[in-house]
């Protein structure tokens, strides 16, 4: 196996993530499958769970993180979240521990895992389940402004979501009519998998003039072969990576292969946490992404 363990378990865990995204279209269809969401009636004073990091990153820039009574294990950012008490690993939740702390609201990623886990309780005693899963970088600061509406922190929400419209609107102006750049995307190493049909992060390569080369492998996270990647031959590289280490592994293991785009000097990491979250960060991240596009180009 490539890399450090500890990269190679938080590549899993997104490769997790990634797959049940892509899942999840098909599950919701299931009778009785899909956990009841709803906006309406959030009982005051406001006690929120939230059931995915996103959301709490979300909720923290809609001003409202003080409300935050519980959240999953992997909430870490921003730094006032790591003392905020876990419930689950957000997949598996304890409904007991859930309804200890007596939320108002419960914020989800999807229908499935958790939020299916604890839609029947939640259902008897009243407790909204709201679900929050952008798919375009525009529904991130929407998402925001949705959150300052629901925990009555408009003014500070209004001025998150503005300024990161304002840098959206930035990116696209400036890498409207650039040159495309072909992008592979890598997620996890042992086995490989990539970024597939991902609305989300083709949308932030779009942004940069980027063109993801399996955005139309039809799953969100698709397992690939070395071999199909040197014959795609993409201009650019992108993995996460944490530190040095990582970054140094990973160029040496793609030129070892004679991947052109490492040996010319075009591979090029991204915190995972920015990158594959769709929280405000990955703002940040697609910033970071079309600069390195540009140095491609």
């Amino acid at each position: 196996m490539r890399g450090e363990p500890a990269r190679a378990a938080a590549a899993a865990r997104l490769i997790a993530c990634r797959v049940m995204l892509g899942l999840a279209a098909t599950l919701m269809a299931a009778p009785g499958a899909q956990a009841q969401s709803t906006d309406a009636g959030i009982p005051q004073p406001v006690r929120i769970t939230t059931l995915a990091p996103h959301a709490t990153e979300l909720v923290y820039a809609a001003g409202a993180g003080d409300k935050i009574v519980s959240t999953v294990l992997s909430s870490d950012y921003p730094p006032a979240a790591r003392a905020i008490p876990r419930v689950g690993n957000g997949l598996e939740v304890s409904v007991e521990k859930v309804l200890s702390f007596r939320p108002t609201v419960v914020i989800g990623w999807q229908s499935q895992g958790a939020a299916q886990t604890l839609g029947p309780a939640l259902a008897r005693l009243d407790i909204p389940l709201i679900l929050s899963r952008p798919r375009t970088l525009d529904e991130i600061p929407a998402e925001i402004l949705r959150f300052g509406e629901l925990f009555n922190t408009r003014e500070q929400a209004r001025a998150s979501a503005q300024a990161l419209t304002r840098r959206l609107d930035a990116l696209t102006r400036r890498h409207t009519g650039h040159k495309q750049v072909s992008v592979f995307i890598e997620v996890g190493d042992s086995p490989l998998y990539t970024i597939g049909s991902d609305p989300l992060l083709n949308d932030a390569l779009k942004r940069c003039g980027g063109v993801n080369l399996y955005a139309d492998a039809g799953i969100a996270a698709p397992q690939v072969s070395v071999e199909s990647i040197l014959l795609r031959n993409p201009d650019v590289l992108i993995a996460p990576a944490r530190n040095a280490a990582a970054r140094a592994s990973i160029r040496k293991y793609w030129s070892d292969l004679q991947l052109p785009a490492a040996l010319q000097g075009r591979v090029y990491t991204l915190d995972p946490d920015m990158l594959f979250r769709p929280g405000p960060r990955l703002i940040d991240a697609t910033e970071e992404l079309c600069d390195m596009l540009d140095q491609a180009r």
